[in-house]
């Protein structure tokens, strides 16, 4: 037996498909995502992931032969720094159609804001579909006493 409430509990489980698969896309899109940095002179050539782990690290000349050791490692450092920041600028673009008003993609991975203010508390529905919910089928109770 239906009830009005199973349409719109339908539409409610279409609504949740379509973000999950929304969230799935996004989710490959992350997987996809890189930043490449060259240093000046093309002293080293650097590319990081999307959560900023560095996946590639290249010296495209022999400028790097000819530096110092301590100023190879701060290249390296701030090429690595460089990446890793542009990164975080392709993530928060991908990202920021899908958050809250308020909350950043940096603010979440750098721990400034808490994930749990990505979902309200109670999820949005029709008051209908919250009745039904909280209570159940209208008539369930009084089958159960027959």
């Amino acid at each position: 037996m239906t009830t009005p409430f199973d349409q719109e509990i339908e539409e409610l489980l279409g609504q949740y498909r379509k973000q999950r698969d929304e969230i799935a896309d996004m989710r490959r899109q992350l997987d996809e995502t890189t930043a490449t940095v060259t240093a000046p002179k093309q002293a080293v050539k650097v590319t990081v992931g999307a959560q900023g782990e560095v996946t590639a690290i290249e010296f495209p000349t022999a400028a790097f032969r000819r530096m110092p050791p301590k100023e190879l490692a701060d290249t390296l450092l701030t090429t690595i720094q460089q990446a890793r920041a542009k990164a975080l600028e392709k993530t928060s673009e991908l990202m920021s159609a899908r958050l809250p008003a308020g909350v950043s993609m940096a603010d979440l991975l750098q721990g400034k804001a808490n994930p749990r203010d990505l979902l309200p508390e109670d999820p949005t529905m029709p008051d209908s579909v919250r009745d039904y919910v909280d209570h159940g089928r209208s008539g369930e109770a009084a089958e159960a006493d027959n």
